[in-house]
């Protein structure tokens, strides 16, 4: 009894969400039964969703129009970001001890907080990339390589490396200019 109570309001439910709309008059139907068209068969045009919620959202986005802007108004503050990234290391990374799990989770924390802090400076158009290594510091060596392809004129990096007592960190932000 309780499941066709709740089939029933389902069905209901969809009844006034859908509104259907018939392509055929009933002297229509008569025509179509003469050419060999099942009797009863019938177009019909269904709106899952309101119409006018759709209207709605469109007329709350707003259009733009192109800038044909090929390059930056203004060159990328590298110097900044450079003074941003010592900050947040040597804040970050003065008295950690390396151990892998917690400079793990460190390098995520630390990429957030320069993105956030680099957005804050509101630069328009610049895509960001924040890329933090951080390793233990003995006597070995290492190399840490980046590809991609960019516009020289446009696109930069900012890059600082830290050093403490048992750990190294390496924080690049790359910032390509979004055309």
């Amino acid at each position: 009894m309780m499941t066709s109570d709740t089939a029933r309001d389902a069905a209901a439910g969809s009844l006034k969400r859908r509104a259907s709309t018939s392509s055929l008059s009933s002297r229509g139907c008569r025509r179509r039964e003469l050419h060999g068209r099942p009797k009863g068969s019938m177009s019909t045009v269904s709106y899952v969703d309101e119409p006018g919620q759709q209207d709605d959202v469109a007329r709350l986005t707003v259009q733009l129009e192109n800038t044909y802007q090929l390059g930056p108004t203004k060159p990328f503050p590298v110097v900044v970001v450079n003074h941003i990234l010592k900050d947040v290391l040597s804040n970050y990374l003065r008295e950690e001890r390396y151990d892998p799990e917690v400079c793990r989770q460190m390098a995520k924390t630390v990429s957030e907080v320069i993105k956030g802090r680099v957005k804050d400076l509101l630069i328009p158009r610049y895509k960001l990339m924040v890329v933090v290594h951080i390793g233990q510091l003995t006597s070995q060596s290492i190399l840490i390589g980046s590809r991609c392809l960019w516009d020289p004129k446009s696109d930069t990096f900012s890059s600082y490396v830290f050093r403490n007592s048992s750990l190294f960190a390496l924080a690049n932000v790359y910032a390509v200019y979004f055309e």
